[in-house]
């Protein structure tokens, strides 16, 4: 029964040696592997099938089969790295660098315009004499709403969508608000002239003009003898600055449950000068802020006497005050991260 086996196994070696000379690439060199060395290659066989052998000459197939085997698959490693020098060097070849080049320039970022619009918000107000004051994204219920007279079961909660956390009342922000009692129990009984910028937070459906997460500017300051006129005439004085000498504003009652009195500040559409359109509504005028006396139980909760101090405060969209500046139509812009939308400014 020797016979039968040792020409298949030795004919098996030459067929793979010389087949092997052809081949010049990987891919080739994967399908040899697969016909010479894989399961159903007559070696890989012969192997398998060494315990049908009669036992007088299975170790002797045993040991042409390994032989056979190591032979081709020594050819195979050799092969296989020459190969993968061949590709190496064409690579070389082909990809070559000149080193002597100079280096490509990073490419600079920019603002974004949400950013951008941010900062000018910030010089306006500095130039005025307030400072920044950061408060937390992540609020306790008591800042958030109670100390801003807002109770429990109070119906102007319904005015915002909150993100309530899994630890009982800690929530994020529904606005920026709360920044007003810390910055007031951080400073009383001194005079306070803030803005307070952020990120807030609200469970809104998000459309053209609302989105999920958005920035606001809160505004704020208290001292002796602040009056209603002191508010318009800083918040004038912003909107001018922003838009333009010669934009038109107009302030129309309001209720905010930390301000008393309270009121919403618009200026003069943009695109159609006041005629009406589909962008103001055909109202003439678009709303750009709320404001209002800071309420004497906010007072008094941020550590001051109402009787003593009084001050006023406003609040701010940035991104919609961008959109009005760069007539943008759509608040999602900003969150899309689209650089065709960006690029632009």
């Amino acid at each position: 029964m020797t016979e039968p086996v040792l020409p298949d196994l030795e004919s098996a070696r030459v067929d793979g040696l010389s087949a092997l000379i052809e081949v010049h690439t990987s891919e080739n060199l994967a399908l040899w592997k697969t016909a010479h060395l894989g399961k159903s290659s007559p070696v890989m066989l012969a192997l398998s099938g060494l315990g049908k052998l009669p036992a007088d000459i299975r170790p002797r197939a045993g040991q042409l089969a390994n032989q056979a085997r190591q032979a081709l698959e020594a050819a195979y490693e050799e092969k296989s790295a020459a190969i993968r020098q061949e590709n190496l060097l064409r690579t070389l070849e082909d990809d070559r660098v000149d080193i002597t080049l100079p280096g490509r320039p990073a490419r600079r970022g920019r603002l974004h315009p949400a950013m951008q619009n941010l900062r000018d918000i910030y010089h306006v107000f500095a130039e005025m004499g307030f400072q920044v004051f950061r408060s937390p994204d992540v609020e306790t219920d008591e800042y958030n709403f109670e100390l801003l007279n807002i109770p429990a079961h109070h119906p102007a909660r319904d005015m915002w969508q909150t993100f309530y956390t899994t630890r009982p009342g800690v929530l994020l922000r529904t606005h920026t608000s709360p920044g007003q009692i810390w910055a007031m129990r951080e400073r009383a009984p001194e005079s306070i002239r803030v803005i307070l910028p952020g990120m807030c937070y609200r469970y809104e459906q998000i459309t053209t003009r609302s989105e999920i997460q958005f920035h606001q500017v809160e505004g704020l300051m208290v001292g002796r003898n602040v009056t209603f006129a002191d508010l318009k005439g800083t918040l004038t004085d912003f909107a001018r600055r922003m838009f333009g000498d010669s934009v038109r504003t107009r302030f129309r009652p309001s209720y905010f449950p930390f301000t008393e009195p309270s009121a919403e500040m618009d200026v003069e559409c943009f695109l159609c000068g006041g005629a009406g359109c589909t962008v103001c509504k055909n109202a003439g005028w678009l709303e750009i802020l709320g404001c209002g006396m800071v309420h004497p139980v906010v007072l008094s909760n941020g550590g001051y006497d109402p009787e003593i101090f009084s001050g006023f405060a406003f609040g701010m969209g940035p991104e919609r005050i961008t959109m009005l500046r760069r007539k943008i139509d759509d608040i999602r812009y900003f969150w899309g991260n689209d650089t065709r939308f960006l690029e632009q400014f």
